[in-house]
């Protein structure tokens, strides 16, 4: 099993980034997928997951109506649409399917 996400940045505050997961080496379709997100010196945290379809996802109060979580079963990729970022989003961001983590893709948001 590989993870593996991309499209972190630096961004300034009111931007967006949006960060993608490619998976490989299990039924990607058959799992749901999370994104989880640490920052320094803090626990992990559970930003958004979608159900395998995706027809269910759920999201951290934090990053509701900020955050959209998505996927492609097609491509075996997850992605993390995120807009008007905040500086207490930066944080290593981390794709999650049962079992397995990526590597972690640094975000931060500042001026």
């Amino acid at each position: 099993v590989q993870l593996v996400e991309s499209g972190g940045g630096l961004v300034q505050p009111g931007g967006s980034l949006r960060l993608s997961c490619a998976a490989s080496g299990f039924t990607f379709s058959a799992y749901g997928m999370s994104w989880y997100r640490q920052a320094l010196g803090k626990e992990y945290e559970l930003v958004a997951d979608i159900s395998s379809g995706g027809r269910s996802t759920n999201y951290a109060d934090s990053v509701k109506g900020r955050f959209t979580i998505s996927r492609d079963d097609a491509k075996n990729m997850v992605y993390l649409q995120m807009n008007s970022l905040k500086p207490e989003d930066t944080a290593v961001y981390y794709c999650h399917a049962p079992g397995h983590w990526g590597q972690g893709t640094q975000v931060t948001v500042s001026s």
